[in-house]
């Protein structure tokens, strides 16, 4: 008996084992730099469909600074779509980046003979400014992506158009590295 179950129990062990080594890879963890994070992240990325990288799929992140009395944190979500084949994809997506910072902001007018410097507390500026904490801020997406055939290290550049109620900035970009399962 006992040796029955453990036969079924190592059966059934290297099924699961041959079916995750056939699947793609439909998970990655990676740092960011830029992007939507709009300084840094560390997120998570998943495809809905996890038979297929090219599909639908979400990510998920956080990231920010302290210092000196001033600290900003973010939180992107986005649905993003990759086309390609293995191990090049083109990405788009759309998402917002949820954001709350402490900030002393100071606005400077200066002439010929000084300069007089306002301050802001519930101010900030990363590329647009941002009135008010906590804030959101809009992001679409455009870029490439490599991933492993199987999984490994990827990375990724992108394009982050991003837009508040203060305007749009067209030309915001992001990179990052990461790990891919």
């Amino acid at each position: 008996m006992k040796s029955s179950l453990l036969f079924c129990l190592l059966l059934l062990g290297s099924i699961q084992l041959n079916a995750q080594q056939a699947s793609d890879p439909h998970q990655a963890v990676y740092f960011e730099v830029g992007g939507a994070g709009l300084i840094y992240t560390f997120n998570y990325d998943f495809r809905f469909d996890k038979s297929r990288l090219d599909t639908w799929g979400m990510k998920v992140g956080a990231g920010g600074y302290w210092i000196q009395e001033s600290g900003f944190f973010s939180v992107p979500l986005e649905i993003n779509r990759l086309f390609g084949k293995g191990p090049h994809y083109f990405e788009i997506g759309a998402g917002v980046t949820f954001m709350a910072f402490k900030s002393n902001y100071y606005v400077w007018n200066c002439d010929e003979f000084s300069c007089e410097g306002t301050y802001y507390r519930d101010r900030t500026e990363i590329i647009l400014p941002i009135n008010g904490s906590p804030n959101a801020m809009g992001t679409l997406n455009l870029g490439y992506r490599r991933i492993p055939v199987g999984g490994g290290i990827s990375w990724k550049v992108n394009l982050t158009p991003i837009y508040n109620q203060n305007g749009f900035w067209p030309l915001f970009a992001g990179a990052g590295i990461g790990y891919v399962f």
